[in-house]
């Protein structure tokens, strides 16, 4: 069984030196606000993303040692506070009390607070980066703002409407996770001076493993041992059409698709609604075809790393891949 911890393991230095950056510079003054990053901070979840800047950092550094700079520990903190504002407007949005097994940040301050954390949270990022002078990496990170909030417009449309094509779930997905996770590969990339090219491989190998990511993540609301930290069928009572039920929603004939889709909307309310359409998922072969088609996005991010030389860098992100498919939460 592949872990993160071994994943780590090539780049805790450089991992340590990002967690004392970044409590270094995320502090506020103001009780509440203090207090607020404090749960932010100390809530944090996988460290997916700082954990791909710090191995694209180490795997294309020319020198040894470069990826343990302040430039890549700059980098990871843009990526990583892009991503946790964006959590907790997403948690505001969904009206969700918990994140990761805790309370959210709304639940506990309110959704009105919580919005302007994430904004202060957005504000102080770009602020920390443009005071530092490392523009090129400030430009590299700050669009993948506006491409997380297209993504949440478009899947809002979607879920009001209880209609989306794979075409739309794909570009959902691309824009609320793979984006990020492909400027989170690219950018450790361009922290440390790497050609263009390999700037741009490792931004695809990104956006294939964010892809996959997410497509587990949908796999696991559905399965029974799935331990999410978030009630099993949370897309379901959202009315979130996603590729597990959108595969087997693509097999049906238009008057049955219908039945199902109308019977989404009781999920709001009716839990035995939500276990019916699992049952379907599971009956139909949902959790096979959309396993098949993050498989498919695993294989093109390995791909991604046939031009580099063997490394413990090399190794991590490959492990990263297989660790993808493994979890279980």
């Amino acid at each position: 069984m592949i872990t993160l911890d071994s994943i780590r393991e090539p780049v805790l230095r450089e991992l340590a030196a990002y967690d004392a950056f970044l409590e270094r510079h995320f502090s506020a003054e103001g009780d509440l606000i203090s207090e607020m990053l404090h749960e932010v901070l100390s809530s944090r979840g996988k460290g997916i993303r700082p954990l791909l800047v710090c191995l694209s950092a180490a795997m294309n550094a020319r020198t040894a040692g470069a990826a343990g700079g302040q430039r890549v520990s700059l980098a990871a903190m843009l990526v990583e506070m892009i991503h946790t504002a964006s959590l907790i407007h997403d948690d505001v949005i969904d009206e969700s009390d918990t994140r990761r097994g805790r309370p959210s940040i709304a639940a506990i301050w309110q959704s009105h607070k919580a919005v302007l954390l994430g904004d202060y949270i957005l504000a102080r990022n770009v602020d920390i980066g443009m005071r530092s002078g490392q523009f090129d990496l400030v430009s590299h990170t700050v669009g993948a703002i506006a491409t997380l909030c297209e993504g949440e417009i478009l899947q809002d449309v979607c879920a009001s409407k209880q209609d989306i094509t794979l075409r739309q779930y794909l570009d959902i997905i691309y824009k609320k996770t793979a984006s990020l996770l492909g400027i989170s590969a690219s950018v450790g990339a361009l922290a440390v001076g790497a050609t263009r090219d390999r700037v741009t491989t490792m931004r695809r190998f990104g956006e294939a493993l964010g892809m996959a990511f997410q497509m587990q993540d949908d796999i696991l609301d559905y399965a029974p041992s799935a331990a999410t930290g978030k009630p099993r069928g949370n897309d379901l009572r959202e009315g979130k059409i996603t590729l597990p039920l959108l595969t087997v929603l693509e097999q049906l004939p238009t008057e049955r698709r219908q039945e199902v889709v109308a019977q989404l909307e009781r999920c709001r309310t009716d839990e035995t609604a939500v276990e019916a359409l699992q049952q379907l998922v599971r009956e139909a072969g949902g959790l096979e075809m959309a396993a098949r088609m993050m498989q498919g996005y695993i294989n093109k991010a390995t791909q991604m790393l046939a031009e580099y030389a063997d490394s413990p860098y090399r190794t991590s992100l490959i492990n990263l891949c297989g660790y993808i498919v493994e979890r279980n939460k």
